[in-house]
């Protein structure tokens, strides 16, 4: 069925636009990095539990799998803390275009977390996505704070994502999700009330458009976004889905130069460093995508 092939591509695409927003909200949004993240794991775990309990989920697990996704909820705070104070310190081409570097950093993470040898060729492209971001780093040096924060981000992204990549094979993504963001929250909490912030009037005190912006953010670009992700995964190949969030990049540096000409207009060295980065990370998923077609040849041969 063609239309309904076409259909979820759509979905895959809107998706990944929605990803690309979720930078634009950042900018938007006019409280700290800390509060932000808060109020978005917090409302989106609320509404998590709401849909959960709409479609009957059981939410008992081990305590095993508890500690695990505690673990991954801390993990995915802080990727979020990091990216949205990245955005605060440069702006969102330069926490996006770092968060591209996140394919370098699967590179030597997932031999670690799989067993398995690094590749000749993720090398070579790990060797790239540097060039990319001292391209990028040499021409914006103003920002190298943002830029710091912007890598560190695209660390915990990648180990959130290799991480979870395990949970998904023994556990339902949403209740997964569930426990990370109240476990995020809570880390959040301690991390606020032991660095001195406390939760007075102004941190619950917010402009009504901070509160539009944070429920978008918390509901259709979290909530949302990770459900539909994992929906589309049944109809989608998973290649497909890893090459289009890919273009995640892409579509909120296009974004943001509309709304923001004036704080996101760059170097034309910076643009060719971030072009860089992106076009190593598609290379990066085709190669996969073919070695992995070799081996389930070579599978079916043998």
């Amino acid at each position: 069925m063609p239309n309904a092939k076409f259909k979820h591509y759509l979905h895959l695409h809107f998706l990944v636009f929605i990803a690309g927003f979720t930078a634009i909200l950042g900018e938007l949004i006019t409280i700290g990095s800390l509060q932000l993240v808060w109020y978005r794991m917090a409302i989106a775990g609320i509404l998590m539990f709401l849909f959960i309990k709409l479609v009957k989920l059981k939410l008992r697990i081990t305590k095993k799998s508890f500690l695990l996704f505690s673990i991954a909820g801390v993990i995915i705070a802080l990727h979020w803390v990091t990216f949205f104070e990245s955005i605060n310190q440069a702006n969102v081409s330069i926490a996006l275009a770092m968060f591209s570097s996140g394919a370098f950093f699967a590179s030597f993470i997932e031999p670690i977390f799989f067993k398995r040898r690094i590749l000749g060729y993720e090398i070579v492209f790990g060797l790239l996505v540097i060039v990319g971001v001292f391209l990028i780093t040499s021409s914006e040096i103003d920002y190298i704070n943002g830029i710091v924060l912007g890598l560190l981000s695209a660390l915990f992204s990648t180990l959130f994502a290799v991480i979870n990549g395990r949970f998904i094979e023994r556990h339902n993504s949403t209740i997964i999700s569930f426990y990370e963001f109240i476990s995020g929250v809570v880390f959040l909490t301690i991390f606020i009330l032991t660095t001195g912030t406390t939760f007075n009037k102004e941190f619950f005190v917010l402009s009504s458009m901070d509160w539009v912006y944070l429920f978008i953010l918390a509901s259709v670009c979290t909530a949302y976004a990770f459900i539909g992700a994992v929906e589309v995964m049944r109809y989608i190949s998973p290649f497909t889905v890893i090459l289009s969030y890919n273009l995640e990049p892409v579509y909120g540096i296009g974004i943001a130069l509309i709304l923001f000409p004036e704080t996101e207009k760059m170097s034309p060295q910076f643009y060719v460093g971030a072009i860089l980065i992106l076009v190593t990370v598609l290379l990066d998923a085709v190669f996969k995508n073919y070695k992995r077609g070799q081996q389930k040849t070579n599978n079916i041969t043998n």
